[in-house]
């Protein structure tokens, strides 16, 4: 099936060749893409090319251009100022990651049934992280192991934690997180893959799923629709590991554990924290999650010093020395 057309119109010519550049190293970009700098050439190929996508600067949204029939209209916006009645306009001055995921977000209707880059089903590993004792490393041990895997394989980063504390300088009220994206676990599989894609960020090379700014809306979420939502990502993400920090404030917990390849469960050595974690593997045989116990390595982490405060540092000083001895020795086997 050939892919629809997408036109980027912008006289700028070092904008347009860098948003170019940008776009096409979009393996999951839907669409053929084509990019002109003079309007005259983007009128003569809309009169003989039906245009599913026009992304154009404000500047050169003219009258002319706008009789061009075209599916949808983006504009990249300069002045501040909403061009155009009815027409969505896009900051075109910020990163370009963000007007990519601007794009995407405004044109998900028209990717149903389109050809598309979904992975499909890979030999996905799922790793979960739990502990019945807080304030353990947990995250930092997470977010360090997902990097450094990240290094040689395509990890995903999954907190169901309901205050991660990851939010961008002033927070990530009103923008996607994890809660959306269970919202749209039922779509079609080309607009599920599409969503996913928009709301992956990076540290580093470590793809991640912005956490919940609400948690309260996880409540509420079966272990069900967990493991289906595990089960859509899995089978169109194309990742080679998934690292779950899984919270008690969710439902589900022993079912999600289940469905683990590997997991680590962090404890320390006090009386209360050992009591803890007792009573948590008591709980696993009495309600028959044997299983989730021969999967699991404990790991007792020793007193690190000067962790770095910034996750990007995650993979230098003495706990990403510990974990590097970890993937060699444990996750060789999984």
């Amino acid at each position: 099936m050939k892919k629809k057309l997408m036109v980027l119109c912008d006289s700028e010519e070092a904008y347009a060749r860098h948003m170019t550049d940008y776009l096409k190293q979009r393996k999951e970009l839907p669409f053929e893409l084509h990019t002109y700098t003079e309007r005259a050439k983007l009128i003569s190929f809309g009169h003989t090319h039906q245009i599913e996508l026009l992304v154009v600067s404000e500047t050169d949204y003219t009258e002319e251009v706008c009789h061009i029939p075209v599916g949808q209209v983006l504009v990249l916006n300069e002045s501040g100022s909403v061009k155009g009645e009815g027409i969505t306009n896009i900051n075109k001055y910020q990163k370009a990651e963000k007007v990519y995921k601007q794009i995407m977000e405004n044109c998900l209707y028209c990717v149903e049934g389109e050809e598309s880059a979904i992975q499909g089903k890979t030999e996905t590993k799922l790793i979960g992280l739990y502990s019945p004792v807080r304030r353990c490393l947990q995250t930092s041990f997470g977010v360090t192991l997902g990097q450094m895997l990240a290094e040689s394989y395509k990890t995903l980063y999954i907190s169901l934690e309901h205050y991660a504390g990851w939010q961008e300088p002033g927070g990530r009220e009103g923008k996607p997180d994890l809660a959306d994206l269970l919202c749209f676990a039922e779509e079609s599989g080309e607009r599920f893959y599409y969503k996913l894609k928009i709301m992956e960020e990076k540290i580093g090379k470590l793809s991640y799923i912005p956490p919940a700014f609400a948690g309260e809306n996880l409540i509420y979420v079966e272990g069900r629709q967990w493991l289906e939502l595990l089960a859509r990502i899995e089978n169109q993400g194309g990742y080679d590991f998934i690292i779950l920090d899984i919270s008690d404030n969710i439902q589900g917990v022993f079912e999600l554990l289940r469905k683990c390849d590997r997991i680590y469960t962090i404890t320390r050595e006090d009386r209360l924290a050992r009591a803890k974690t007792d009573q948590y593997e008591q709980l696993l045989q009495l309600y028959e999650y044997e299983d989730v116990l021969q999967k699991t390595s404990r790991q007792a982490l020793p007193y690190f010093k000067n962790l770095p405060e910034q996750m990007e540092q995650f993979t230098k000083g003495d706990l990403a020395d510990y974990i590097r001895h970890l993937i060699l020795d444990d996750l060789e086997v999984i």
